[in-house]
């Protein structure tokens, strides 16, 4: 019986060894960049300038490209004063970088994802609320995105919270029409905490047949994948703050493949995490590297954007921030587009290259910075396949 023991935690041993190796990628930054960069390619108003955006996508048409930017700064709100920008942060440029179309102005404090539905709707996330700013010393600013103009934040605590005390504004989900009308809100004004919402919400994706998932958790609190009806009725949530399968460590970006699983950019555990609709884990890819942001287009495409590796996170050495492109299908890599910025701890530290990341109809890809205060446009070079 001693041996059949001994022999059977030899064996758990081995496994969880297997299973350990399996978890360490070499990180895959020697990949071809078939992409020239192409810089100042979208047009601002005369005297207005980019501010941080992580907010990109595609409009239903391929062509035109919708971004959701933080007013010139790192936030919409000037928590000095307590007032709102009255510049437009959801903005609307046709295929040659034109501004056809913006609006939002006074709604949004920290535009943070967005998505365009199939009938052309667009999505915001409203990610940070308008509490007064904490004392001197009595937040931390954990946030990865706190820069200038951002609110301070406590300590992350493990459990459920929000509001924050007086925030009457933010951390809401917008559902807009083409033309900036609002259709739809989720969430309570400021925020709430579980079994209510949001507290921090990073990103929404809307399925095929209507249902809304929202991400929510960005460095404090909830770390969940809420599920919503076309109507808004909460339907459920999954996950937790943890490392295992399910559990979430800032999940920053959500993207559907044609098969209907959804991805889910968990930033702080340095892997995307693939699900069903229901919620139900499929697997966990760590190729991509550190996920801020993932999108998928229509041919599987999957194009990751990783913004924090060596600069932010201090738990992912080795890896190089840029952008990431493979097959959705069988988890692949086969591109990189390197972030310019080659310094790193202790030398650099930031958020750098793109966050947020788009792809349109015609294989261009999108960057939005939120660093660097740009978006970036990408083309293949001639010639490369």
């Amino acid at each position: 019986m001693k041996s059949y023991v001994k022999l059977s935690a030899a064996i758990v041993v081995l496994a969880g060894a297997a299973l350990a190796a399996q978890n360490d990628v070499a990180p895959t930054n020697d990949l071809p960049n078939p992409y020239g960069s192409v810089e100042n390619y979208f047009k601002l108003p005369e005297g207005r300038k980019w501010g941080s955006t992580s907010a990109i996508e595609i409009d239903k048409d391929g062509r035109t490209i919708w971004v959701a930017e933080r007013c010139a700064a790192n936030s919409c709100l000037d928590r000095a004063t307590g007032e709102m920008s009255s510049s437009d942060p959801v903005l609307h440029f046709d295929a040659s970088g034109k501004l056809i179309k913006s609006f939002g102005a006074g709604m949004l404090i920290f535009p943070h994802g967005i998505f365009v539905d199939r009938d052309g709707n667009v999505w915001v996330t409203d990610g940070q609320d308008n509490a007064p700013v904490p004392a001197r010393g009595a937040g931390g600013g954990r946030g990865r995105e706190a820069g200038a103009g951002a609110a301070p934040t406590a300590p992350a605590p493990s459990g459920p919270i929000g509001p924050r005390p007086g925030a009457t504004k933010g951390n809401q989900v917008y559902k807009f029409s083409p033309d900036g009308k609002v259709l739809l809100t989720l969430g309570k004004p400021g925020g709430a905490a579980a079994p209510d919402y949001f507290y921090q919400p990073n990103d929404v994706l809307v399925a095929p047949n209507g249902d809304i998932f929202v991400s929510e958790g960005h460095g404090a609190g909830n770390n969940r994948v809420l599920k919503f009806d076309k109507a808004g009725k909460f339907i459920k949530e999954w996950g937790k703050l943890g490392t295992a399968p399910g559990e979430f460590d800032q999940p920053h970006a959500l993207a559907m493949d044609s098969r209907g699983r959804l991805f889910v950019g968990d930033r702080n555990n340095n892997r995307v995490q693939i699900f069903d609709q229901d919620g139900k884990f499929i697997a966990e890819w760590k190729q991509f590297s550190r996920p801020s942001g993932v999108f998928i287009d229509k041919q599987d495409n999957i194009y990751v954007a990783d913004s924090e590796s060596e600069s932010v996170s201090r738990n992912h050495d080795g890896w190089r921030r840029g952008l990431r492109i493979g097959s959705a299908k069988d988890g692949t890599v086969k591109y990189f587009i390197p972030d310019p910025e080659t310094r790193k701890r202790p030398d650099f530290s930031g958020t750098s290259a793109a966050e947020g990341v788009a792809a349109d109809a015609q294989g261009n890809v999108y960057g939005a910075e939120v660093g660097p205060q740009r978006v970036m446009k990408y083309t293949r070079r001639s010639g490369t396949q």
